[in-house]
């Protein structure tokens, strides 16, 4: 959600995160990755503008910073 929301492709987030897109997908499909590996996709989403939301009640999520 968070990529889609950027307009970012799989291989335009996987360069700016330094990644292979194989990972960007694998962490798509929900598997375990590396914690270094998604800190470095979180940092790329949120220079790209996604806000990551803390759990409040409702649950974890991101949305576009305005």
């Amino acid at each position: 959600m968070a990529r889609a929301a950027t307009g970012l492709g799989v291989r335009d987030l996987a360069k700016l995160a330094g990644v292979s897109p194989d990972t960007v997908a694998r962490l798509e499909r929900g598997e375990e990755l590396r914690p270094r590996t998604v800190l470095n996709i979180r940092a790329a989403l949120e220079a790209a503008g996604v806000e990551f939301v803390e759990e409040n009640g409702g649950g974890a999520g991101v949305r576009l910073r305005k």
